[in-house]
């Protein structure tokens, strides 16, 4: 008997841990390519967005190195993230920074592009972004910003009916 209630018990965990894995949205698939880029992501331990963001990424074949810290204020003022586009976490990849919830398709556009962007940001943290894309999560429009080398701010994709 305690067999038969552990085996439904287990099977409906399984169940409903297959039902949110799916329940991201289809268009953060998009686009998706087979290259791939090693990329560094700082966040914190306690912050279930950053990991959902990861595996967008990891979706999208980047070799992620996922690094636990304390205080990711630091990182952002080491990679120059200004304060007015912050997000939860900061990553790096070959030598760009991407600062929160940024699609992979969009960094995949500019890691291929002969650009002098050096920082994505999506400030905040957009309902159904990759990442807040949990089932049922509200869908915001969000901006995706760029910032140049000389510290020119522009809009590098927006997103409002997705």
């Amino acid at each position: 008997m305690k067999k038969a209630l552990l085996a439904t018990t287990l099977g409906v965990i399984m169940a409903v841990g297959a039902a949110s894995a799916g329940a991201a949205d289809p268009v953060w698939l998009e686009g998706r390519t087979d290259r791939q880029y090693d990329i560094t992501v700082y966040r914190a331990e306690s912050c279930g967005c950053c990991k959902g963001w990861i595996e967008h990424l990891e979706a999208h074949n980047f070799r992620v190195e996922d690094v636990v810290v304390e205080d990711v204020d630091p990182y952002k003022e080491k990679h120059g993230v200004p304060p007015q586009g912050a997000s939860c976490h900061t990553a790096v990849v070959d030598g760009k920074v991407i600062e929160g919830h940024v699609p992979a398709q969009d960094i995949k556009a500019l890691l291929a592009s002969e650009s002098d962007i050096r920082l994505l940001t999506v400030p905040g943290m957009p309902s159904g972004g990759p990442g807040m894309d949990w089932e049922g999560a509200r869908k915001d429009a969000f901006k995706v910003y760029a910032l140049s080398e000389d510290g020119e701010v522009s809009l590098f994709k927006e997103y409002s009916d997705y």
